[in-house]
């Protein structure tokens, strides 16, 4: 192994470390058991009168939200803006939750239901797999997001998402699995890797290692447009 690639390889692990620490340190805060589902109310924004525009929900959690950035600088905003300098006429909702595990999504999938979205981007199951959660649980919740938001009549878009090996190659592999599978059951489409040229890039990421900085959240819109704009 040459030595940029032991220290891409060091730099990555590094980051691998912070992260689960950080999960981890949310769960406990959270003091979620592994089969919660109930979450407080949430408020979904409506749109004004005036605001005719179909909804593209982006839906998810930190990683949607925003965690750490200015809202002007969210992947959710910034699609926004590529969509209005496209000339596409959607309106984005951010719909993201920090911290939010598939069993928490799938209990306020039907709030959303009065926004009638025509696309929506299911960003969930990082913090699923950084909990250690059995891969069973998420592919069913995930199953179960997917095929509600279908039902609204909306298409959907499936953000795949991978999990650092601590937990061992068994895991790690079934894991990733989760989301081609996901979306081959129900014929929507796939981002293979959400953070794909983010994750592990510390130059990327805010300091603790976890969330994409501005920056960061470029490269994430540019892999969602991928797979969105055929869509739209």
């Amino acid at each position: 192994m040459s030595g940029t690639n032991v220290k891409r390889k060091a730099s990555f692990l590094t980051g691998v470390t912070i992260l689960i620490l950080f999960s981890f340190s949310c769960s406990n805060t959270e003091k979620e058991s592994v089969s919660e589902t109930k979450r407080e109310s949430v408020e979904v924004p409506i749109s004004p009168a005036k605001d005719d525009r179909p909804v593209i929900l982006a839906f998810g959690d930190s990683l949607t939200e925003g965690a750490g950035v200015d809202p002007s600088q969210n992947y959710p905003f910034k699609l926004q803006a590529k969509l209005n300098t496209a000339g596409y006429r959607y309106r984005v909702v951010n719909g993201g939750i920090s911290g939010e595990t598939t069993s928490q999504g799938l209990n306020r999938v039907q709030t959303y239901r009065a926004l009638h979205p025509v696309i929506v981007i299911v960003e969930l199951g990082a913090n699923d797999g950084l909990r250690g959660l059995p891969v069973e649980t998420t592919h069913r919740n995930l199953n179960a997001i997917v095929s509600q938001f279908k039902s609204m009549g909306a298409k959907v878009i499936l953000a795949g998402m991978e999990v650092p090996p601590n937990y061992g190659r068994p895991y790690t592999t079934s894991f990733r699995k989760i989301f081609p599978s996901v979306a081959e059951d129900n014929k929507v489409e796939l981002i293979p890797f959400f953070l794909e040229g983010v994750g592990g890039h510390p130059e990327f990421n805010q300091d603790d290692g976890i969330h994409p900085t501005a920056e960061g959240y470029d490269i994430i819109v540019e892999n969602i447009w991928k797979i969105l704009k055929p869509v739209l």
